[in-house]
C-alpha cells in the first residue's frame, strides 16, 4: 500500500485494515495479575484488565458473563490467572483488546512450580553463587530500607538498629510491597539507594504473607537488579519459612526484619564489653612481656661477666704480657740474625768488589772505546791506553 502526503488513507480505512491484520492473529494463552475487574448487573460481558508487574504493562480482557462466572468464585482483583484469548481490534475507538474464551486461576501449585524453574534457570546463571556475595561493612554509618509505609517491618528494623546503635542513619523508601504496583517500586527504590554514595547497605524488608503476597519478591526483574547493585542487599522478607527467590540473590539473608537489624547493626553494649576485654587482654600481654623482659634483664645482670667485666681482661693480662714479650724476643733474634747476615753478605761483596782488587795494587787497562783489556793481542804498539787504579787513573802508550 502506498501513501503520501498528497494522497493519505483516511482514519478509518486505517483502523479498518489494523482490524483485519489483528484478525487473523490466533488464539494464545496470556498469564497476567488482575489489577481492574468491572461486573456490571445485568451485563452480559466482564471487562477486566492484565498486567505484568514485571514489566509494568497492561492490556484490556473482555469476556463473555458465562465464561467469568465460572471462576468467579476463585478470582478477584490482584489475582494471577492464565487467559485463552484472541486479540480484537475495536475499530471505532482503536483500541486493542483481548477476547477471553477460557480463564484459569494460577494455583499456588504452580506458582511454586514456575518459581523453582526460575530459581534453576538464575542460578545456572550464577545469580545466587557464594563468590558474587559482598561481605557487610562492620558499622554501616547510612542505611537504606526498602519497606511498606508505616509497615511493622519498618518499625521492627528501626527500632531495634537504633537500639543497638542509636548513633545509626536510615535513608527509607516506601514503596507497595504487595500487589501489582510492588515490583516496580521495589525496583526503582533499590536503584535509588545503591545510587547513593553514602549508603553503606540496603535492606529490603517485609512482613509475613501468603505465597501469592510475596511474589513480588520471586520476580525476575527485581533479582537482576539486586544482582547488578553495587552496595551490599540484606534480604529480610517474611518470617523464618519464608524464602523467596531475593533471599538467594541478596548478599545475606535475614529470617525477620528484626533479625536484619541485628545482623546489620552491631550491638553497642557488646562492642564495648568486647572493647574492655580486648583491652583488658592487651594489657595483660604487655605485663606479662614486661614480667618476661624484666626477669631476663635480672638473670643477665647477674652474669660474671657483667658484675665484674673487668674480670676477664685482668685474668688475660699476665697472658698478654708473656705473648708480648715472647714476640718481641722473637722479633729481636731474628732482626739480629738478619743483621748477621746482612754484615756477611756485606763483607763477601767488599771482598770480591772490583774495587778491593784496585786497592790490593791492581790496575786495569782501557782503550779508547771504554773496553777493557783483557788480551795483549787486543792492543797494538804505540796505542794509548787508561790505566784506572784504586785512587785514580792515568793514560799509558803500549810499547812493544
Amino acid at each position: 500500500m502506498k501513501t503520501s502526503a498528497e494522497s493519505p488513507l483516511p482514519v478509518g480505512e486505517v483502523s479498518r485494515l489494523i482490524g483485519g491484520w489483528i484478525d487473523r492473529l490466533g488464539a494464545v494463552w496470556v498469564e497476567g495479575q488482575i489489577t481492574q475487574l468491572s461486573r456490571r448487573p445485568g451485563a452480559g460481558v466482564v471487562f477486566l484488565t492484565l498486567r505484568d508487574p514485571s514489566y509494568d504493562i497492561s492490556v484490556s480482557v473482555t469476556c463473555y458473563r458465562q465464561v467469568f462466572d465460572a471462576v468467579a468464585d476463585v478470582v478477584s482483583e490482584g489475582a494471577r490467572v492464565v487467559v485463552l484469548a484472541k486479540p480484537e481490534w475495536y475499530a471505532p475507538r482503536g483500541q486493542l483488546s483481548l477476547r477471553a474464551a477460557e480463564i484459569r486461576p494460577v494455583g499456588v501449585g504452580e506458582l511454586l512450580a514456575r518459581l523453582e524453574q526460575l530459581k534453576k534457570a538464575l542460578a545456572r546463571e550464577g545469580l545466587f553463587a557464594p563468590e558474587r556475595k559482598k561481605p557487610l561493612p562492620f558499622l554501616p554509618q547510612l542505611i537504606g530500607l526498602v519497606c511498606g509505609r508505616a509497615s511493622a517491618a519498618e518499625r521492627d528494623v528501626l527500632e531495634n538498629a537504633r537500639h543497638r546503635w542509636p548513633a545509626v542513619r536510615f535513608e527509607v523508601r516506601n514503596v507497595a510491597v504487595q500487589g501489582v504496583h510492588a515490583v516496580p517500586q521495589v525496583v526503582q527504590a533499590v536503584k535509588e539507594l545503591d545510587a547513593l554514595d553514602d549508603v553503606d547497605v540496603i535492606i529490603v524488608a517485609r512482613g509475613g504473607g501468603s505465597v501469592e503476597d510475596l511474589l513480588p519478591f520471586s520476580d525476575e526483574q527485581l533479582i537482576r537488579t539486586v544482582a547488578q547493585c553495587r552496595t551490599p542487599v540484606v534480604s529480610a522478607i517474611g518470617h523464618e519459612p519464608d524464602n523467596p527467590l531475593l533471599d538467594h540473590v541478596a548478599d545475606l539473608r535475614a529470617s525477620t526484619p528484626t533479625d536484619a537489624a541485628k545482623k546489620v547493626v552491631p550491638d553497642v553494649g557488646e562492642e564495648y564489653e568486647r572493647v574492655r576485654l580486648l583491652r583488658d587482654r592487651a594489657r595483660r600481654c604487655v605485663a606479662a612481656l614486661v614480667d618476661r623482659e624484666e626477669r631476663g634483664l635480672a638473670h643477665a645482670l647477674a652474669r660474671p661477666s657483667i658484675q665484674d667485666p673487668h674480670r676477664m681482661i685482668d685474668a688475660r693480662a699476665d697472658q698478654v704480657a708473656d705473648l708480648l714479650d715472647r714476640a718481641r724476643r722473637c722479633l729481636r733474634h731474628q732482626l739480629d740474625r738478619a743483621d748477621s747476615e746482612l754484615s756477611h753478605t756485606h763483607a763477601r761483596v767488599v771482598a770480591l768488589s772490583p774495587a778491593a782488587t784496585l786497592k790490593r795494587g791492581y790496575a786495569v787497562l782501557q782503550r779508547a772505546d771504554g773496553h777493557a783489556v783483557r788480551d795483549p793481542g787486543e792492543v797494538t804498539s804505540g796505542e794509548a791506553l787508561r790505566a784506572r787504579v784504586s785512587e785514580g787513573e792515568f793514560s799509558v802508550r803500549v810499547d812493544t
